[in-house]
């Protein structure tokens, strides 16, 4: 599999077709091809050689987008950086993928100043607007003095990109996705995702992101038409999506909760919207219900997955997306396993669990990443006997649809409600003053349970319990929120930095007989 096949194909089916829409730019595919195939050209003529690694470091445009193309028709390896990254992670990102070009715009070269000094392998910097920048390579000036070059047939097991994921511990891995990882998935959100070649599909999630990647080549293979605004803001979404006859969008749940509740809402025309995908967290009953009700001639399908895994591996249909009737019940699943690809959920010794029982999803196909860049031992932790362990725990119906538990050792019930503390921590993980914490539940009288968080504030940072508090309640709900928040210096953890939560729950459970209430 070649990433670049889909654009090949496109060229003989649709050649004038429109392929991108940003602002005032547009392009057929044709004149997109010419583009990115000086643009891979001019790259390979700055010294750069069959897998070197060329990162972006970009809000979404159509320039984002044709370097999508022009890095795997060169045969080299692209970085997407994570914009929400601080200079000091950027820089190690940087330093560790042995990045030797790296493409910016605007919006972040007053960064290339933290930068300097800093960076081991760097060589060029592609600056991607229309101005010049001091010391930077003019994208159009590398485009418009460049020949086009031939596809260097980079393909199957060649990785074509390196994303960064994080963790709760630990420095972030680069997952190696090869061309074939791409295009497998790109294959299932054709499916999963009705594309056609009258498609206007808006890149409104960030593109550096797998989730949106997704569309890249799923679009191209069928020719449709990519739109683009610079990041996600609800107004301007709705203003492009309304002046673009936009037809699909993917989005994280709490974007479209933002969308929904614009004031107005109701005044911009989304007549030939007709599909919502969306994924990286459930989506709330709530919340689907209203987005139904205010766009009926909508369909929703949810995606669930992993970086690891290029990245779905479970899709939610459109007719699944209802409250009553037979189907009712699976809106609350992550759906079942997409076409090419293999789940099971296994207990701790591989061994696979009966329908309803909780344990670790794991995943197999041809969209399971290569490995971890330069991580071998945790390559060969997360691909035990050829399966993805994603970390994740849950169960299967007796239909076949994947439920999510979250990790069950950090399950709390608190009045009767599961809460799971990864989700609470990475709230309050969210809060500027804090650098660490750990979410417990611990012995109460009232709620069986009671969440607490327990946090480590950064040097000179100052925060109260109550602002925490009231800072998670703008990001979950009511009842994930912890009802107490305590402050150490440090928390106690494993040599490999794991936090050690039975350590921190200890104090709260001392002479009780059992760890739960």
């Amino acid at each position: 599999m070649h990433i670049t096949q889909s654009l090949k194909r496109v060229l003989q089916l649709n050649p004038d077709g429109l392929a991108t829409m940003d602002g005032d730019r547009q392009h057929s595919w044709r004149e997109f091809s010419q583009r990115i195939t000086c643009l891979a050209s001019g790259l390979r003529e700055l010294g750069l050689e069959s897998g070197d690694r060329v990162a972006i470091l970009s809000l979404n445009s159509d320039r984002y987008f044709e370097l999508v193309y022009a890095l795997p028709w060169a045969g080299l390896v692209s970085v997407p950086l994570n914009i929400r990254l601080a200079p000091a992670e950027l820089i190690f990102l940087l330093n560790d993928s042995g990045t030797k070009v790296l493409c910016v715009d605007k919006t972040f070269a007053p960064m290339l100043k933290a930068f300097e000094g800093n960076l081991e392998t760097v060589e060029k910097i592609v600056f991607m607007d229309d101005q010049d920048l001091e010391g930077a390579v003019n994208y159009e000036q590398l485009i418009a003095k460049s020949s086009a070059m031939e596809d260097a047939n980079a393909g199957g097991d060649d990785v074509a990109g390196i994303f960064y994921t994080g963790g709760t511990t630990g420095l972030p891995k680069g997952v190696m996705l090869t061309h074939s990882n791409l295009v497998a998935n790109g294959l299932n959100a054709v499916h999963g995702f009705s594309f056609d070649t009258e498609t206007r599909y808006l890149h409104a999630a960030p593109m550096f992101h797998a989730a949106d990647a997704a569309a890249n080549i799923a679009l191209t293979m069928l020719g449709g038409t990519h739109v683009f605004i610079d990041k996600f803001d609800p107004v301007p979404v709705l203003e492009t999506l309304a002046e673009y006859r936009v037809t699909n969008i993917t989005l994280v749940p709490t974007m479209v909760n933002m969308l929904i509740n614009v004031p107005g809402f109701d005044q911009y025309d989304l007549s030939a919207l007709r599909r919502i995908g969306y994924g990286g967290s459930p989506m709330p009953e709530a919340v689907l219900q209203q987005a139904q009700k205010l766009l009926p001639h909508v369909e929703f399908t949810q995606a669930y997955g992993m970086t690891e895994l290029s990245p779905i591996i479970t899709l939610l249909p459109p007719e699944y997306h209802c409250f009553d009737g037979p189907n009712a019940g699976k809106t609350r699943s992550a759906g079942c396993v997409v076409l090419s690809g293999e789940i099971k959920i296994v207990d701790s010794n591989d061994q696979e669990l009966s329908r309803g029982e909780i344990g670790e999803v794991i995943a197999r196909g041809p969209m399971v990443m290569k490995g971890y860049w330069n991580r071998e031992k945790e390559t060969t932790d997360a691909l035990k006997n050829g399966w993805m362990h994603t970390g994740d725990a849950g169960y299967m119906d007796e239909d076949g649809f994947v439920f999510i538990a979250d990790r069950v050792k950090d399950m709390i019930i608190s009045g009767g409600e599961n809460v799971y503390s990864v989700e609470v921590e990475n709230a309050v993980h969210q809060h500027p003053a804090v650098a660490t914490c750990a979410v417990i539940g611990i012995p109460s009288d009232e709620w069986g349970e009671e969440v607490i968080a327990v946090a480590v504030l950064h040097e000179s940072a100052e925060t109260t319990e109550q602002e925490i508090i009231d800072f998670c309640r703008e990001k979950i709900a009511g009842y994930k929120c912890p009802r107490q928040v305590k402050f150490v210096t440090e928390l106690p953890t494993s040599g490999a930095g794991k936090i050690l939560k039975n350590k921190v729950r200890e104090p709260y459970w001392e002479g009780k007989t059992k760890n739960v209430n």
